[in-house]
């Protein structure tokens, strides 16, 4: 099982984050706790020296499966359904930026709250189609770079925009683009879906990336989640990316980490 923990490259408002800033002395940790990667959240690829990225990430041994997107909606609140074409153009033109690195280091481009919530004066049908809009063009530009695009299913509190995963698997039949699929989380999950393990066999091969937290969103091993059977499920559909680690810092940074690749780990024996 290859594992990964997520990293912001930048301070973030977003919580369910382990590690944030200080990126060198940050991914030395990570590799040291025993990770195989790294998934970055990237709020815009402007803000990186990739040429330095790559040296730090190489230096350590540890891979790059994922980049996370949430930060331009997060911090600049860019989204794909926004009233404002403009806003909705920029956040199209913010995933595309992320083409080339995620090009560079073999990297699912993840999108999560970039695709937005449904605000004032735009009905949820104007939504959708907006969203579905933008996936088409951001996954056409993708393509040819060999790069796949992951939407994750989100819970109900924090957007009406796909939150289960037959409601992504539906969205993936309207894109109608082979490298757009889902990043399935655990913790939305539990919230939203009848069985984790039934949703898990029914996205099978459009899993393309794949959150771990426990059903009171610290890290695995903290809630009531049967990891075993989850993964066990996950693994039977061929998946062969990572499980990657997106989970509240408590009781502390250093502990979360420690204690969910320990959690983890144990599960292969």
């Amino acid at each position: 099982m290859k594992l990964s923990l997520v990293l912001s490259t930048q301070p973030a408002q977003f919580q369910a984050v382990a590690y944030k800033g200080d990126l060198e002395t940050n991914v030395a940790k990570i590799a040291a706790l025993g990770y195989d990667g790294i998934e970055l959240a990237i709020r815009d690829p402007k803000l990186v020296d990739v040429d330095e990225l790559g040296r730090i990430m190489d230096s350590q041994g540890v891979a790059m499966p994922a980049i996370g997107t949430g930060q331009a909606w997060g911090e600049e609140g860019l989204s794909f359904p926004d009233p404002d074409p403009a806003i909705r153009r920029a956040a199209i033109d913010r995933v595309k930026s992320h083409v080339a690195v995620a090009a560079k280091f073999d990297a699912v481009i993840i999108l999560g709250l970039l695709r937005g919530v449904v605000k004032p004066g735009v009905t949820q049908k104007q939504a959708m189609d907006h969203v579905v809009r933008a996936l088409r063009e951001c996954s056409e530009a993708a393509r040819p770079f060999g790069v796949r695009l992951a939407l994750e299913p989100i819970n109900r509190y924090e957007t009406t925009l796909i939150n289960n995963t037959a409601e992504g698997m539906a969205l993936i039949d309207r894109v109608g683009a082979d490298n757009f699929g889902l990043l399935l989380d655990t913790f939305h999950m539990n919230i939203e879906d009848p069985s984790i393990e039934e949703s898990i066999a029914l996205a099978g091969e459009r899993i393309f990336h794949f959150h771990v937290a426990d059903s009171n969103r610290w890290y695995p091993g903290a809630g009531h989640l049967d990891f075993r059977s989850i993964l066990d499920a996950l693994f039977d559909t061929g998946y062969e990316g990572y499980v990657s680690g997106e989970f509240m810092p408590e009781p502390d940074a250093d502990t979360a980490a420690q204690e969910a690749i320990a959690f983890l780990r144990q599960l292969e024996l």
